[in-house]
């Protein structure tokens, strides 16, 4: 058996020991706003219910490992006292970790990964539309954990409002834990599907995606592709060039197919190639249509 004293390895290292044994963890998808009342929204796998009465959520921002910096969501808190937490489900997991990627403040994460701001009743941060359970609350404490990089700090938030989705309950006004279809983050890139299991999904961090809201048009309101599927395309910086594109369709025998065929068919190809992970080979097939 391997044992280790924490203080004899990185943080980094022992982060990654950690998140891969303590799991799954629920995700708290974190609406806020700052100072200038700017939404930010962000997803925390530290995270999850502490009390029933008061009802109590808790969820915690750790200070960037290299430089000891603290994250945007943190520091609206501190300002505001006010978080919606919205829970993540399979039909939003992509969108939710392409808010991951550390865009800029003041940037619009409901925008870039394609998801509805919805007002609140009791807060001022908005909630996600598209969640299929919303809590509104008030932050009652934050608890520093450390000043390095790799410290926690707990958020706890009691609950003033819940929401929750009409398609997710049962006839008794229960969940329907099938209906929620929730999902739980694992180590590294792995996350767990309470229905079905392990996934994976690349981590969106070492580049900066385009975003959802530089998808054009015709792609973005596509009644075939998914927000999961737009959340895929979203993550690539640069779009294939027209010679890509061109050398794609001669290697796989597809202009006559791409002239002949519906957008709609087009965009169920460009689904296809999502599935197995394939997202330069999506991006090729609809680029080729709106060239033509």
């Amino acid at each position: 058996m391997l044992s280790i004293s924490p203080k004899d390895i990185a943080t980094q290292k022992l982060y990654g020991l950690m998140v891969s044994s303590v799991g799954p963890r629920p995700i708290a998808f974190a609406s806020t706003v700052n100072a200038k009342g700017k939404p930010n929204l962000a997803p925390f796998s530290f995270f999850n219910m502490m009390s029933a009465n008061p009802p109590v959520l808790v969820f915690s921002p750790v200070l960037k490992i290299s430089d000891q910096s603290s994250k945007h969501t943190l520091q609206n808190v501190e300002d505001n006292k006010e978080v919606v937490i919205n829970v993540v489900n399979y039909n939003i997991v992509q969108q939710m970790s392409l808010a991951s990627t550390a865009y800029a403040e003041g940037v619009n994460e409901f925008e870039k990964v394609g998801l509805t701001m919805q007002d609140s009743e009791t807060v001022t941060p908005y909630r996600v539309k598209e969640s299929p359970v919303q809590f509104e609350c008030k932050v009652t404490q934050i608890i520093k954990l450390g000043e390095e990089g790799g410290a926690g700090n707990l958020v706890c938030c009691e609950i003033l409002k819940m929401h929750i989705a009409d398609e997710v309950l049962d006839d008794d006004q229960k969940i329907d834990q099938f209906k929620l279809d929730q999902v739980a983050r694992m180590g590294g890139s792995y996350y767990s599907r309470a229905n079905q299991g392990l996934f994976e999904i690349p981590k969106p961090v070492s580049s900066m995606g385009m975003g959802v809201d530089a998808l054009p048009q015709e792609i973005r309101t596509s009644k075939i592709l998914t927000g999961n599927d737009l959340g895929k395309l979203a993550t690539i910086q640069t779009t294939p060039s027209a010679n890509e594109v061109k050398a794609f369709l001669v290697e796989n025998k597809l202009n006559e197919y791409v002239t002949e065929s519906s957008l709609e068919k087009i965009h169920a190809i460009a689904k296809e190639y999502l599935k197995k992970e394939e997202v330069l080979n999506a991006w090729k097939i609809l680029l080729a249509k709106s060239k033509n």
